[in-house]
């Protein structure tokens, strides 16, 4: 696969499917992930909108949920417009794309999650990314359609290839994929569950999406996920 992973998490209709893998192909992005499409796949409608990107839906693959489609990604930006409860730093396309070709020699996967035509992502969704992307657009009228929203992406993305400079990789082991750092969260829930952590059924999606952030945020390597399991492992042991 070429370049970042697009994901379009329950995208509605076949035609922007299609329209997507046409704005992707125009800047050499072939790496279409599709979570739950509302109409299944392959969509009849998709063929004919990407008029002639036929490479990149052949390639396209299906997930059932955004966990399953970040987990080999070492970074993840969630690409919305509206305010959200929980703390992530915030970053433009431009901002990412510099970001991304900065870290291309170390070779680590990124991935730009987009959410549904009607109502974008969920809290839920945006809890697996690392950052918020955000278009500066017009306060006033901020009305992109979803081809739109990825050919501002793959354009930018584009762009910086050539004019960022690599730098060495924050970890020597490489930061930890988004299926490890998911693996701890679970982990982490797991042991707590019958520790009582979780009093109230009302909070506990508020809860377990901020214990989620705490581990994104932290950027761990594989080596700190693995050590971290360890730990919590031999702490429940002994208490045992």
């Amino acid at each position: 696969m070429n370049g970042p992973a697009i994901i379009l998490v329950q995208p509605q209709l076949g035609e922007n499917i299609g329209k997507t893998a046409r704005a992707m192909l125009n800047f050499g992005l072939t790496d279409l992930r599709l979570v739950a499409p509302r109409d299944g796949w392959p969509n009849p409608a998709a063929g004919p909108a990407a008029s002639g990107a036929d490479t990149v839906l052949d390639q396209a693959r299906v997930y059932d949920g955004v966990a399953e489609a970040v987990a080999d990604c070492h970074h993840v930006y969630a690409t919305t417009v509206r305010d959200r409860d929980m703390a992530k730093p915030v970053a433009t396309p431009r901002q990412a794309a510099s970001e991304i070709a900065a870290m291309r020699s170390a070779d680590e996967q990124a991935a730009f999650l987009f959410g549904r035509e009607a109502s974008g992502l969920s809290n839920d969704d945006v809890a697996h990314a690392h950052k918020i992307l955000t278009v500066p657009v017009n306060p006033d009228f901020g009305s992109l359609n979803l081809a739109q929203a990825v050919i501002l992406v793959a354009y930018e993305l584009h762009m910086a290839k050539n004019e960022t400079p690599a730098l060495l990789p924050a970890h020597p082991d490489g930061p930890a994929v988004a299926g490890e750092t998911e693996g701890l969260h679970q982990h982490i829930v797991a042991e707590l569950e019958p520790r009582g952590y979780f009093r109230s059924a009302d909070r506990r999606a508020i809860q377990e999406r901020t214990l989620r952030n705490l581990v994104l945020n932290a950027g761990f390597s594989s080596q700190e996920v693995q050590t971290l399991r360890g730990v919590i492992k031999s702490l429940v042991r002994q208490r045992r």
